[in-house]
């Protein structure tokens, strides 16, 4: 089964994410904290990582490269609304695989799902 850890501290978002994704057909993890993430990982149950900006006291940029240590072939969306270009530069070096924005609209939920596809889809044609 295809496993998807969405992990936010919007609960919101966290919760608009998942809806889509089940009714889409993945196995769904929703966190916000960073020790859930990380068993998730760990236990290779997640394949794929929705991953917000900031959780826990943690942001992205030092959360990645944690992740990428536990997994290395774990492929990383990154979502957020308001990251600048230097540091997604410097994500992208880290490992993420897309930068999406916070879904708002039809239009950002398609990209997210699209992304999400995408990722699932290259796993599967590159398995470990």
């Amino acid at each position: 089964m295809q496993g998807l850890l969405i992990v936010d501290e919007d609960m919101d978002c966290r919760k608009q994410m998942a809806e889509l994704f089940i009714e889409s057909g993945y196995n769904v993890i929703v966190t916000n904290s960073v020790a859930s993430a990380l068993y998730g990982i760990l236990k290779k149950t997640a394949q794929v990582v929705l991953l917000g900006t900031k959780f826990d006291e943690l942001t992205a940029a030092d959360l990645i490269p944690l992740l990428k240590k536990c997994n290395r072939k774990l492929t990383i969306i990154l979502v957020a609304a308001d990251t600048s270009l230097p540091l997604i530069r410097k994500l992208r070096t880290e490992g993420i695989f897309y930068h999406a924005l916070k879904p708002v609209n039809a239009e950002d939920r398609e990209e997210i799902r699209q992304a999400v596809h995408c990722a699932f889809e290259n796993l599967r044609l590159h398995p470990a």
